[in-house]
């Protein structure tokens, strides 16, 4: 590509526009775009659900945790109605592992089916608070935790396939 730089006999300024490096510049862009296109564009199928609501049934041996934060931020995590600590929490979830597979014939009985943990958490409720309780009821065992929240009003069927 050739630039014009205009003659040392010519007193006046050039007017010609160089359009070289706006041309360079284009052609830089069109091939990023032309690479990162396709990678956007591509996408993994995946068939959702569609359930737009399923009733949870809790069972009596499963464990239901509320969470909520406090205008402190510091985080209030409840077993049942009783709150408890960090420490307690992990120490009554292996407490109730433990009973619930003494109560089944042991740690070896067959079709043996642990307790899942039910969290119900605020919505206002930092990430933080949640995702400790749930490291601790895992740190003690529980390998099902599940999450309860509110539906919008109408939206309580379920679709059927």
């Amino acid at each position: 590509m050739a630039m014009s730089v205009g003659s040392a006999e010519e007193d006046s300024p050039m007017s010609d526009i160089n359009t070289t490096p706006l041309v360079d510049v284009m052609l830089v862009l069109l091939i990023i775009f032309l690479i990162t296109v396709p990678v956007v564009i591509q996408t993994v199928p995946v068939r959702l659900p569609k359930v737009v609501y399923e009733p949870t049934t809790s069972k009596p041996e499963n464990v239901v945790l509320s969470i909520r934060g406090d205008k402190a931020g510091n985080c209030q995590v409840f077993w049942g109605q009783t709150r408890v600590t960090a420490q307690e929490l992990v120490d009554r979830s292996v407490a109730k592992l433990k009973f619930e597979i003494a109560k089944q014939g042991g740690p070896t009985a067959p079709g043996l089916e642990l307790p899942e943990v039910h969290i119900r958490a605020d919505v206002d409720t930092p990430w933080r608070c949640v995702g400790g309780a749930m490291a601790n009821v895992a740190r003690a065992g529980f390998a099902r935790v599940g999450f309860i929240s509110q539906p919008d009003p109408g939206t309580y069927h379920v679709v059927e396939e």
